[in-house]
């Protein structure tokens, strides 16, 4: 069953460029320790009526966007071998010095989630779309 690390974070504008150069460098490393997708989506369309928007869960700034990431791997014992190399690699230790992020770490919420529903049309525990009886999905 496929796994996703979901990041939520405050960013300011004035550093989404040096965030967005921090995330490629960032995807590379993952995508080489295995990880099978990697996204970094910048708010767009924040001023929702309905629940909580995240700009204000996350306690928005002026000058601040919110970024929505994530990261698929095939299972959470995959994200789990995956991230201990990528924790060890000296490129992201580069990186993660707190003092020198594009934005606030302390205010980053994330955590680690099963997939209930993939694009292939399947919900936890069934079958994909299409998929006859002992022929495996890809």
């Amino acid at each position: 069953m496929k796994y996703v690390d979901g990041f939520v974070l405050a960013v300011p504008r004035k550093n989404l460029p040096a965030y967005v150069r921090m995330a490629k460098k960032s995807w590379k490393i993952w995508r080489e320790y295995g990880a099978l997708d990697y996204k970094e989506c910048a708010g767009d369309d924040l001023d929702v009526k309905m629940g909580v928007p995240f700009p204000r869960q996350l306690n928005v700034k002026p000058g601040e966007t919110v970024v929505f990431s994530y990261i698929v791997y095939k299972s959470r014992s995959h994200r789990d071998r995956v991230n201990e190399k990528v924790m060890k690699d000296p490129r992201i230790a580069e990186m993660c010095d707190p003092k020198s992020m594009p934005f606030d770490v302390k205010r980053m919420v994330n955590g680690g989630f099963k997939v209930l529903v993939d694009g292939l049309g399947t919900a936890f525990g069934e079958r994909p779309i299409g998929l006859h009886p002992g022929r495996k999905a890809e």
